[in-house]
């Protein structure tokens, strides 16, 4: 379900900006650190702290909105692809300068320790950091498919996505779409990174690896779709727990690319991507 936030808000920022936001996975890091320096300043609970982490990250992603996405949006999208994988730099720095390269841990949502869920006579001991993933995890997938489906602004984004030229000429101001779009996907990017510092710990390089599995989720389950995005990741995450429980955690990581390169030769648009006509 982490994987799943993070390749949302990757998808999200696909759709808006055009082109890869390279600097998204420094943002999932971004996230965990805030959440790090935030319990130092003020002592505050996992379950306080999360609202907090959603808007610093959304305001990161509206300026990386405004300094590497917006003002190139007329350039190829090489001039993106080259400013965000700037910003990831300057992200990963300024992290390393100000924490230190030391790995740091996130408060727990809901604390810690263990439940025992027992049904039908068979129990089953369950921590309370994933629970509270999944939990937290379920309840934004479900907010944002609402948002998304339901309402003026998420067709509007969705416009935005599908043809910005048209919908800037129906009268949709794309400038501030795209930049909601990018503080959405900062702001579930950094709610990953919190959720997930506890688990794993925050450290500044952690970045090319989130970046690494939302791209893969995205590329399996069709470029620039939500929904694909969303299975995608959530393959991803069930493959690697259960393969890594049978063979280990290496092993693991190579036949998830193995599996990914399978996926991707007979489907090469992803699960869900829309085929490309070819001309007679």
């Amino acid at each position: 379900m982490a994987y799943a936030l993070v390749a949302l808000g990757f998808v999200l920022a696909l759709n808006a900006a055009g082109a890869v936001n390279f600097a998204h996975g420094d943002l999932v890091v971004l996230g965990g650190a805030v959440a790090v320096l935030l319990v130092g300043w003020l002592g505050l609970p996992g379950i306080l702290l999360l609202p907090l982490v959603a808007l610093a990250l959304a305001a990161a992603g509206i300026v990386a909105a405004h300094v590497a996405i917006l003002p190139l949006a007329r350039r190829p999208p090489e001039a993106t692809f080259v400013a965000t994988i700037a910003l990831a730099a300057m992200i990963e720095q300024g992290l390393t300068l100000t924490m230190g390269a030391a790995p740091h841990t996130t408060p727990p949502f809901l604390g810690s320790g263990a439940v025992t869920i027992t049904i039908a006579g068979a129990g089953a001991t369950l921590g309370l950091q994933p629970l509270a993933i999944v939990l937290v995890g379920g309840v934004l997938v479900a907010g944002l498919w609402l948002l998304l489906e339901r309402t003026q602004v998420g067709r509007r984004m969705r416009a935005v996505a599908a043809d910005r030229h048209m919908a800037r000429a129906v009268g949709i101001p794309v400038a501030r779409y795209v930049t909601l779009s990018l503080a959405l996907s900062g702001a579930l990017a950094g709610i990953a990174g919190f959720l997930l510092g506890h688990q794993f710990l925050v450290t500044p390089t952690q970045g090319a690896g989130h970046m690494l599995k939302a791209y893969i989720a995205v590329a399996l389950g069709g470029w620039g779709s939500v929904p694909g995005a969303l299975i995608g990741a959530l393959a991803i995450g069930v493959f690697e727990t259960f393969v890594s429980a049978s063979i280990g955690d290496a092993w693991a990581s190579a036949a998830l690319y193995i599996a990914v390169l399978l996926v991707l030769t007979v489907r090469p648009r992803g699960l869900f991507g829309e085929p490309v006509g070819q001309r007679a």
